[in-house]
């Protein structure tokens, strides 16, 4: 069974939620406007199916509602932010305002955010930096319960830590490259957890490092009290990324990395290195603009595969989505469902 919302009705109730665990309006209208974006975009994973342990982490005092980001260190062309527990969907939009800002006056910026509560989906950040005619760099650690094993390991050591990148394209929609790390996100794996479903042979391993197609290894603790892991992708070219990632995000930035046995709290706090350029003041704007339209009109020419409509760059599927969810609405699973509804009945909301 499942449970079909439009996306507006969805809003007003997730904001209601945050709202009544201590955000102000604007700050739960915020939180929920970015939550429903993912889950418009096709990403469930980041959608409002967080709400849970985002209340739950208020809860515990790992998230701490009406925060700003706060400015450590800034040289104009250098920032360096703290997040300060506070909610990643202001934090991180709080931080993008200052780095575009920089990058405006000075042709680029290089910010480190660390102490953020979960980002979201990092795509949203690069859509921020590209709307204004800039390219956007982003590289993610995640401290959490570690859930990705290393490549030629048997458990998790580090998390799903994603990398992105937005590329601005002249009169069309922007190239947007938004990935985690890992196969596939720790979210999808909740979400089909939930729905009853098994994944797909080779994302995941068991609490013994076997192979598995069971989501619930990752999601809740097995019969010994361990938990599975998920697997990079590309074998050690993924698992690089996703090091990479863990020392520019974490080590880099001040949010630090993951050395320690897991816990099972609900807070989890990103570490983000952005990287924000304007084409323009660099002095390639002309080329930037030709090249990139002249590249990707070369891949669409191309023969599309047996099976596949076209041939996409990254960005397209989610807009697709978007344009599909906002029409016929967001469909929720049933456990899901009754997840955000506890939530709410955990901060004093009544069922409805």
């Amino acid at each position: 069974m499942s449970k079909l919302i439009q996306a507006q009705a969805l809003r007003e109730q997730m904001a209601a939620i945050v709202k009544a665990a201590g955000s102000s309006q604007a700050e739960a209208d915020t939180v929920a406007s970015n939550l429903v974006m993912a889950n418009l975009s096709g990403h469930d994973s980041h959608g409002v199916g967080m709400i849970p342990r985002y209340i739950g982490a208020v809860l515990e005092g790992g998230l701490v509602p009406n925060t700003s980001v706060k400015t450590v260190m800034d040289i104009g062309t250098l920032l360096t932010l703290d997040g300060q527990c506070g909610y990643g969907q202001v934090i991180g939009e709080q931080a993008m305002q200052l780095g575009i800002a920089r990058a405006q006056q000075h042709g680029s910026c290089i910010m480190t955010l660390s102490r953020s509560h979960h980002l979201g989906r990092i795509g949203h950040w690069a859509e921020l930096a590209v709307a204004q005619g800039l390219v956007s760099m982003h590289f993610v650690n995640v401290l959490s319960r570690p859930v990705v094993a290393p490549f030629g390991g048997g458990d998790g050591r580090f998390g799903t830590n994603p990398c992105c990148i937005g590329v601005p394209l002249k009169g069309r929609e922007p190239f947007v490259l938004d990935f985690a790390t890992s196969r596939v996100a720790q979210g999808k794996m909740r979400v089909a957890h939930n729905e009853g479903k098994q994944v797909a042979p080779g994302l995941l391993i068991d609490e013994r490092g076997l192979p598995t197609t069971n989501p619930g290894v990752v999601v809740e603790p097995q019969a010994n009290g361990l938990f599975g892991a998920l697997m990079t992708f590309g074998e050690h070219k993924g698992y690089g990324m996703a090091v990479a990632c863990e020392l520019l995000g974490g080590a880099l930035t001040g949010n630090g990395t993951w050395h320690r046995a897991a816990d099972f709290k609900k807070a989890v706090y990103n570490g983000m290195l952005t990287i924000l350029i304007d084409p323009a003041k660099l002095g390639t704007q002309a080329s930037l603009e030709h090249e990139a339209l002249a590249f990707v009109d070369w891949l669409r020419q191309g023969p599309a595969a047996p099976g596949v409509e076209a041939v996409m760059v990254a960005g397209e599927p989610e807009r697709k989505a978007r344009r599909e969810r906002e029409k016929a609405g967001i469909t929720l699973d049933d456990t899901t469902w009754r997840e955000i509804v506890a939530a709410g009945e955990s901060v004093g909301l009544k069922r409805t």
